[in-house]
């Protein structure tokens, strides 16, 4: 049986096939965090799976000096396409995957001032897309981290997806990942503020990650997710003049410095600090808190009865676990047509997180978000993998 045999056999009698998307692929890099597993299988506390689909093609835009793509792709004899329409035809001219995975993550791809990494997610995206519109059919569609840093470009693809009816799925690695303790909200609880801090990675792609772990907390307030009003970004002494003005808690911040897995024994006040200030629509307000002296993610929620409640989202440095069961959503989706994480929480972080950037460029001036009413519903129980993680 040739290759082009093979394509057309009925869906249930072959493995689903994947068509994988690289901006670079070395190791540790992203790329190398979800492709490779999709190769080899991945690791969910003490469960291993197998790999679930094939991957039938591999485009990369750029060959980093230590590439690993191309060696693994003979390994596992993947074909390594010229572009991202032949990844996605397989030479047919016609869809012929059953899912994408986009990873436009690293890579030499410039900055602007506002300290926004430019990386082409949009651009790849639209590629995407095009071979949809031309192929008269769809697949789901990972993207890694967030959509854009441009939110009219993160806007239409969403719009893409619901006009052409497609799943889509996108985020981060750290709000599925272990937590220590084991702390989910229970949906519909009545929240007073919440707090959510990493290191001090301070560019667009480091507050992401603080700020959709927020998100991942917040949305299960009372009433669900209503939206974003407003943010501002501070720095520096303007944090904590903030704290002393009650705009965010630093009972929150105390609780989740005691989950810290290496504290360093420094003062919050001492370490260079980047402040989030969160306005949502209903009225809640919440913070993220990127601190030099810290190496860690961690959620702090705030009840209206009972004490602060903290998690650390961990993260295991030898073996970048905290990937697998994002893995492991995608491959939900792609299974079955149902996201695991709902692309509403990445959009609405996507579009504040540029104007905090806004913010930040502006000197910390308060930016209005008229666009960000994106209400949805958390279900019953998040996702994300359970114990201790390895």
């Amino acid at each position: 049986m040739n290759r082009r045999q093979f394509l057309v056999l009925p869906a249930q009698l072959r493995k689903k096939r994947i068509a994988c998307l690289s901006s670079t692929y070395h190791v540790r890099s992203h790329s190398d965090n979800f492709i490779t597993r999709f190769l080899e299988g991945y690791w969910i506390h003490e469960s291993h799976y197998d790999p679930p689909f094939e991957v039938a093609s591999l485009w990369m835009d750029q060959i980093h000096p230590a590439d690993i793509g191309q060696r693994l792709a003979a390994a596992y004899n993947v074909p390594i396409a010229k572009d991202i329409a032949g990844a996605l035809t397989l030479g047919t001219g016609q869809l012929a995957v059953d899912g994408v995975v986009l990873v436009c993550e690293h890579g030499d791809y410039p900055h602007n001032e506002k300290n926004q990494h430019l990386y082409p997610r949009y651009e790849f995206f639209e590629q995407v897309v095009n071979v949809f519109r031309q192929s008269g059919r769809t697949c789901p569609v990972f993207v890694d981290k967030h959509l854009s840093y441009d939110w009219k470009k993160a806007q239409q693809m969403y719009r893409w997806s619901q006009d052409l009816k497609f799943p889509l799925m996108a985020g981060s690695s750290v709000p599925v990942t272990f937590r220590r303790p084991d702390y989910d909200p229970p949906r519909g609880l009545v929240m007073e503020s919440a707090l959510a801090i990493g290191g001090g990675w301070v560019g667009d792609g480091g507050i992401f990650h603080i700020f959709e772990t927020l998100q991942a907390f917040v949305e299960r307030r009372r009433g669900g997710e209503t939206g974003i009003r407003a943010v501002r970004l501070l720095k520096g002494e303007e944090v904590w003049k903030a704290e002393k003005q009650g705009l965010w808690r630093r009972d929150l911040l105390d609780a989740a410095l005691a989950r810290q897995l290496k504290p360093t024994g420094q003062r919050p006040e001492d370490m260079t600090a980047v402040l989030g200030l969160i306005e949502y629509r209903d009225g809640f307000q919440a913070a993220t808190l990127a601190l030099s002296g810290v190496s860690d993610y961690i959620a702090a929620v705030k009840p209206k009865h009972g004490p602060p409640q903290a998690t650390l989202c961990y993260i295991p440095i030898e073996n970048s676990n905290n990937f697998s069961m994002l893995v492991h959503g995608i491959t939900q989706m792609i299974q079955t047509g149902q996201p695991a994480v709902d692309v509403r929480r990445t959009l609405l972080v996507t579009g504040a997180l540029a104007s905090l950037m806004d913010s930040g460029y502006q000197n910390g001036q308060r930016i209005e978000t008229p666009d960000l009413t994106i209400a949805h519903k958390p279900p019953r129980d998040s996702w994300y993998a359970k114990g201790e993680g390895s």
